[in-house]
């Protein structure tokens, strides 16, 4: 007799969506990974069985762009209360970054990281290791440590033109992809001290123009391009900085690119009516480079990945009780790991984007672009067991005192959506059910690349 496997999801439709794959199909898992996928009827028996109602079974979400605070900032974040908005978002994997305090520079900090995350998360995780200008010449110690990836900055600790090539040649060397913030930061410095200058502090006038991406874009593939290094540009806000990545990519360079909901959502009017809440680097943009986002990012492909820039701050550190007042002093960004699904179901029922769009964007591409694919990313069996289920019809508006941060602030509080995460989990392990977080701190994993 064949024994049952441990879970089995049934009765949902399996993404990519076909006409067999149709409100009747499942996922059988067992020992954590994926044994069987296919129409219910099919499935093994299990010692335990999830009916998904026709909703979505999806391979789980990678989030490649988190900011955990567990160095240093634990006021406003922990590695447990990351990862339990990120199990009630129905993300599976996080990516965190790090500009902590201290910033993860060296392998030491690595360590401490992981060794804290290993202890409090709830899904699986990984995490990023920052260049500096004292580290720039020998990354091969934390790749070793385990760095799923480098980051560094034209503008937080900048680089210069001589370093960021040094850092290119040498991510190459440790075949390790550097992932960028491409706004420059002379011209950030410029603008803010005009600003200051002639009074214009207010939110609206967050001084950080579009013109300060797309330069940094094209010096960086072009640095790419002399050192074959792979390319992940972070937080592209503004249309116009795609032109100069997707030339890079008609060239053939290894060049990924990310934009995250809410530059596909809001535009800098935003600005005006939430004030502080909305303020995030880079900002807010106009409708046209908007518009130009959805057109050339989304809608031809440029875009590689979508990720949250979660990034938590306290109420004071956002001034929500003064968000008009003066931009000197409000911290920048917001959380957005339990908004994010449910504003991509949003924008897929409105038809801006298809249900395969947002699982190649949400969570294919990423774990590709990290190196965790197919462990991640995908429903292939004999792969770890990550699955997001959402109900794509469900209509619910967001009160932010139910998020699991610590930080709560985020311009999305009142808005409506469309589709909502029903059920996480992670290597076969129900974290999210039914409205609850049901993990335990000390179930996620660290991430390798493969």
């Amino acid at each position: 007799m064949i024994e049952p496997v441990d879970l089995r999801l049934e009765n949902g439709s399996l993404l990519p969506l076909s006409d067999d794959r149709d409100g009747d199909c499942g996922v059988a898992i067992d020992g954590g990974r994926i044994v069987a996928v296919g129409r219910t009827d099919s499935l093994p028996a299990a010692r335990r069985a999830i009916d998904v109602g026709g909703g979505i079974i999806a391979p789980g979400v990678v989030d490649e762009h988190v900011h955990d605070r567990s160095l240093g900032q634990s006021h406003k974040e922990d590695w447990e209360t990351l990862t339990r908005s990120a199990a009630a978002g129905g993300v599976t994997t996080v990516l965190g970054h790090g500009n902590t305090d201290p910033y993860v520079e060296r392998p030491a900090d690595l360590e401490r990281k992981f060794a804290l995350a290993e202890r409090d998360a709830l899904v699986d995780f990984g995490c990023f290791a920052w260049v500096t200008d004292e580290n720039h010449e020998d990354l091969a110690p934390l790749a070793s440590a385990g760095a799923v990836g480098f980051q560094a900055s034209l503008a937080e600790r900048p680089l210069d033109s001589g370093q960021l090539l040094t850092t290119m040649a040498n991510c190459a060397e440790t075949d390790c992809r550097l992932g960028l913030h491409v706004e420059d930061g002379d011209i950030l410095e410029s603008q803010w001290a005009d600003a200051q200058t002639s009074g214009a502090e207010r939110p609206i006038d967050h001084c950080r123009p579009p013109v300060a991406e797309v330069v940094g874009a094209r010096t960086a593939t072009q640095l790419a391009r002399v050192t074959d290094c792979p390319l992940h540009v972070f937080l592209v806000s503004a249309g116009s900085t795609l032109d100069p990545l997707l030339r890079a990519k008609q060239r053939g360079l290894d060049v990924t690119v990310e934009t995250c909901p809410h530059y596909l959502r809001f535009t800098d009017a935003e600005l005006t009516e939430q004030g502080s809440v909305a303020v995030v680097s880079p900002p807010l943009r106009s409708h046209d480079e908007r518009a130009a986002l959805w057109e050339c990012g989304i809608e031809n492909g440029v875009v590689d990945c979508i990720g949250t820039d979660h990034a938590p701050h306290t109420d004071a550190e956002k001034r929500v009780d003064d968000p008009v007042a003066s931009l000197r002093g409000v911290s920048h960004g917001f959380v957005g790991l339990e908004t994010a699904v449910p504003m991509l179901l949003t924008f897929a029922a409105a038809d801006r984007l298809s249900y395969d769009q947002w699982r190649r964007l949400h969570s294919e591409m990423p774990a590709r672009t990290w190196g965790l694919y197919p462990t991640k990313g995908s429903l292939q069996i004999g792969t770890d067991a990550d699955i997001t289920v959402v109900d794509p019809n469900l209509e619910w508006t967001l009160d932010r005192t139910t998020l699991r941060s610590k930080g709560t602030v985020t311009p999305f509080d009142g808005k409506a959506f469309r589709g909502a995460v029903t059920t996480t989990v992670v290597r076969g392990r129900v974290v999210y059910e039914s409205g609850a977080v049901v993990g335990d701190p000390g179930w996620g994993r660290r991430v390798e690349r493969t």
